[in-house]
């Protein structure tokens, strides 16, 4: 069974801005947008394997990620189009106010 992938529009923008606010979560965005698409259990941020799979339910449940199954692993994905199309500029202001910080 797939995870409940609210629609981005639902959304309210403080929700995406808190889950971005986490600099684990932070970490993963920024991964996905250099691999495009990685298996859930890849992401190693010095967090276990529970507080890892909190942080992918947060931005999946904040519309920033899609998952999606593949054989017995689950491989999650920026929502990085539907992002820019209702936020513009927003996961550049923020990964650039991040990375030079």
């Amino acid at each position: 069974m797939e995870p409940h992938e609210p629609d981005l529009a639902d959304i309210p923008v403080t929700t995406v801005l808190a889950a971005l606010a986490d600099d684990v979560r932070l970490q993963i965005v920024r991964a996905l947008v250099e691999d495009g698409e990685a298996a859930c259990g890849t992401f190693d941020f010095g967090v276990s394997k529970a507080t890892r799979s909190h942080h992918l339910k947060v931005l999946r449940e904040a519309g920033l990620t899609r998952t999606r199954a593949a054989g017995t692993s689950r491989l999650v994905r920026l929502r990085r189009d539907e992002v820019d199309r209702l936020y513009p500029g927003l996961l550049d202001a923020v990964l650039g106010a991040r990375s030079s910080a």
